[in-house]
């Protein structure tokens, strides 16, 4: 069993930032595809981003040069950080990692991003 932990988010203004952190508790399995995704109140889960065990990186257009993921794969670890935030950025983020790629993988348990004057 893999649980994931995620830290970070909280509130901040338009055009401010925030890191996310999303840590993996098992020392025996290491993720191989790590994925962001957020929602936001009355809408759907939707992806964000996502890193693979190759180093590929995806985004979705709404934070193309805004977000970057990252990933630490000696801490089995991902990171998204998030610039220029804009209030439609407002959501619960949750972190999904896989340890085989094609399985539904693992969620954090979600954190709350707020982006407001």
């Amino acid at each position: 069993q893999v649980q994931l932990v995620q830290s970070g988010g909280g509130l901040v203004q338009p055009g401010g930032s925030l890191r996310l952190s999303c840590a993996a508790s098992s020392r025996t399995f290491s993720i191989n595809h790590w994925g962001w995704h957020r929602q936001a109140p009355g809408k759907q889960r939707e992806f964000v981003a996502g890193i693979y065990v190759n180093g590929i990186t995806k985004y979705a257009d709404s934070v193309k040069g805004r977000f970057t993921v990252s990933r630490d794969n000696t801490k089995n670890t991902v990171y998204l950080q998030m610039n220029s935030l804009k209030d439609e950025d407002t959501a619960v983020y949750y972190c999904n990692g896989k340890v085989v790629p094609n399985s539904d993988g693992y969620w954090g348990q979600g954190t709350q991003v707020t982006v407001s004057l």
